[in-house]
């Protein structure tokens, strides 16, 4: 029988190799999976149909065209709801307001806030650890040309070597003492671990659920961002409005100042009255300009949410009060869908789970596949030869026979995180709908709270002129004038801080129902996983 040559020899083993090879990668490709399946645990959602402020007596009714929103009928003026039940907002829900000059200041917050950019960069980071883990799928390939000379000692002859309880004498013959070599090496290492039992697919899984809960915490930057301009722009003007108030305080005290020092150089009005007249103008200047302080400070922080130096922006004085618009809320179960806080508890929920796949793998033996190949030679000019050729292949196995309970501990560890993730969701999922009643009940009862203020501001302006006409024939003394103009002022100041805090109590409440966001907007983890090429220049969605 013929000899096999070295060569089909060779080959033979390279082929058995190759196929090992295959087969690992087959089973790489279709391991299973070890951990626990995820399943999202039952929110605490309400049983009710509707929320319990807008089931109140005088809720606006059902409009007969259910695609209708109503509006405030001018016998009553009470905020309410719009309806129907499963209106919702989307997009822009700033709109919603109807002010052109808040629209175009969110519009600049979107894309110059600094905040959100900060939150969209952490985001990209994200998706970047999904590719990292991605990676780990493929073989590593590295190369390390290398270059050495080296020379033995001379003094090597008659090496003493001590083995187990003998002494041998090793002689090294003269002719390798003091030898130089030198060596060219360029090797090619390849490297692989087959994924059998589902470990990288459970990182790349938790890193793309993590890449969602980043996602989702954008989307809540944004919208607290959002409402927080808007609150702040609702207060600058609720300033103007008081600035105005004001304003007309000091004017008609400016005219009553007047008007007794005329009456006191004629003699009808005694010195104290022009006293009284002045300390009262007097405060009422002060308390004007006093209005400053919060207006710049509103403006200031106007310009930090838009990305702008407070030193070049102004914002002109415009005294406007309204009251808030009808505000779709839709229905208790949507709100589940609404609020990105909610939909970022989830997700960490998930990503949870896939880790606890993760440290459950590592009950189990790993295999590792590597192959060395490249070139070696003693000189420069052999380096590339055929003949320099040097190759090694072969697979190993690894399994921890004792860990003293470290595997153990570590799947405990990740398993109590994410019970903690579960009751950190459950929590979210309360505390959305006990904001939502908050506001709906503040928004309401602001509304009632505001018509008897504006009722109160009417009689005490009636009171007010019935005084002036008293004083001006010399019934009463100027301090009745006084006390009426006190109430009045006071009434006014009130009047116009419940309609800013209404005003942001509508936004609190626009904030509380998820803006104009949809669970339908999150990213898949198929789309968190796409590779950006250049996310320097993505822009802040």
């Amino acid at each position: 029988m013929a000899v096999p040559a070295h060569s089909d020899i060779r080959t033979r083993l390279q082929r058995q190799l190759l196929a090992a090879a295959s087969a690992a990668a087959l089973a790489g490709l279709s391991g299973c999976m070890v951990g626990p399946k995820y399943h999202a645990p039952l929110a605490p959602t309400p049983t009710a149909p509707n929320y319990k402020e807008a089931r109140l007596p005088g809720s606006a009714p059902a409009p007969a065209n259910p695609n209708a929103m109503v509006e405030p009928s001018q016998t009553d003026s009470v905020w309410k709801v719009a309806q129907p039940s499963d209106a919702m907002l989307r997009g822009k829900w700033w709109t919603v307001f109807g002010d052109d000059e808040l629209n175009s200041l969110e519009d600049q917050l979107d894309i110059n806030n600094q905040t959100i950019k900060q939150s969209f960069e952490n985001f990209l980071a994200a998706r970047a650890l999904i590719r990292e883990a991605r990676s780990q799928f493929f073989p590593t390939l590295s190369v390390g040309p290398a270059f050495s000379r080296s020379r033995s000692s001379s003094n090597l002859v008659n090496t003493v070597a001590a083995t187990g309880n003998t002494t041998s004498t090793t002689a090294t013959s003269a002719t390798e003492s003091g030898r130089e070599s030198t060596i060219w090496e360029a090797p090619l290492d390849i490297s692989w671990e087959p994924d059998l039992w589902g470990r990288i697919r459970s990182q790349v899984r938790s890193d793309q659920y993590a890449a969602q809960v980043s996602a989702a915490d954008l989307e809540n930057e944004k919208l607290t961002e959002e409402a927080t301009l808007a609150e702040t722009f609702f207060e600058l003007r609720g300033e103007d409005a008081l600035q105005k108030v004001l304003n007309d305080v000091v004017k008609a005290d400016k005219s009553s100042y007047d008007l007794t020092k005329v009456q006191y150089d004629t003699g009808i009005a005694d010195q104290i009255s022009v006293v009284q007249a002045e300390t009262t103008l007097r405060s009422a200047e002060a308390a004007a300009i006093n209005v400053g302080v919060a207006r710049s400070q509103y403006e200031h922080a106007i310009a930090m949410l838009i990305g702008k130096p407070a030193t070049d922006f102004t914002m002109p004085v415009r005294a406007v009060t309204t009251a808030p618009p009808p505000i779709p809320v839709g229905v208790p179960s949507q709100l589940l869908e609404r609020r990105p806080d909610i939909a970022a508890a989830e997700r960490t929920m998930a990503e949870a789970n896939a880790t606890i796949g993760v440290e459950t793998a590592a009950y189990y033996p790993s295999l590792t596949l590597s192959a060395t190949g490249g070139f070696e030679a003693s000189t420069f000019k052999k380096w590339f030869d055929w003949s320099s050729r040097l190759w090694s292949i072969g697979p190993s196995f690894s399994e921890t026979v004792y860990d003293a309970g470290l595997r153990r501990a570590t799947i405990q560890q990740y398993t109590a995180t994410y019970n903690a993730d579960v009751a950190s969701y459950r929590q979210t999922v309360l505390t959305a709908f006990q904001q939502v009643e908050d506001y709906l009940a503040e928004v309401r009862v602001l509304s009632e709270q505001i018509e008897k203020e504006k009722e109160a501001t009417s009689a005490a302006q009636r009171y007010l002129d019935l005084e002036n006409d008293r004083y001006k024939t010399g019934v009463d003394p100027y301090i009745n004038v006084m006390l009426a103009e006190t109430t009045l002022l006071g009434d006014q100041q009130s009047l116009v801080s419940l309609q800013i805090q209404q005003m942001t109590a509508a936004v609190s409440l626009v904030q509380a129902l998820g803006g104009g966001w949809n669970l339908t907007d999150l990213p898949t983890p198929k789309q968190v996983s796409v590779n950006l090429t250049k996310p320097e220049t993505t822009k802040v969605p």
